[in-house]
């Protein structure tokens, strides 16, 4: 077992890799999760029939929609935490201080992983998608109530303008240091 790998499994991560519909959430949280090792949790499979056929037209959910959907996301990490004892890596929006304070509650210790890019980039991939319910109508209404991380929201934020695998590097980089910094903790 690798170093990195027998820290997690004695201090096991939360990582939440956040940000609009477009930014490359899903993508870097499952690339994360098979280089770990981790379970990848993706917070869409999460969604309602209801949501999904609201976000499918281009209508955003209320924070009453997406509450359940929140928690049954963190409720699927905490048993995931229970029954592997692993690092877990979710895709999921959390575009607001109240969703990550939610995921908080449930997952304490939880660090965020933000990625962001230009609108123009973000709409460009979505544009191009095509065997997603979220597409580029939905884009405007999330980049209006995102909240970036605040100071005392453990995590950070990458720009995926940039060639992906440099920013995977990056963001393996940062989990590397939590980890490690989270296994020290544990010692003192």
């Amino acid at each position: 077992m690798k170093p990195l790998q027998q820290a997690q499994a004695q201090n096991p991560l939360v990582l939440i890799v956040m940000g609009v519909c477009g930014a490359g959430k899903s993508r870097m949280a499952s690339r994360l999760a098979a280089e770990l090792p981790a379970t990848f949790i993706e917070a869409d499979d999460f969604h309602t029939k209801e949501n999904k056929t609201i976000m499918t037209a281009g209508g955003a959910l209320t924070d009453t929609q997406r509450q359940p959907w929140l928690q049954a996301v963190a409720d699927a990490a905490q048993r995931a935490l229970d029954q592997s004892g692993n690092t877990v890596v979710i895709a999921c929006s959390a575009l607001r201080r109240i969703y990550r304070d939610q995921f908080r509650k449930t997952l304490p210790g939880v660090r965020f992983i933000h990625l962001t890019a230009d609108r123009h980039i973000i709409a460009a991939r979505l544009a191009r998608r095509r065997d997603h319910f979220v597409g580029e109508a939905l884009l405007d209404s999330q980049l209006a109530v995102l909240e970036a991380l605040d100071r005392d929201e453990k995590g950070t934020q990458f720009d995926m303008s940039v060639e992906f695998d440099t920013v995977f590097k990056q963001a393996l980089r940062s989990v590397h240091a939590w980890s490690a910094a989270q296994a020290a903790n544990q010692k003192s």
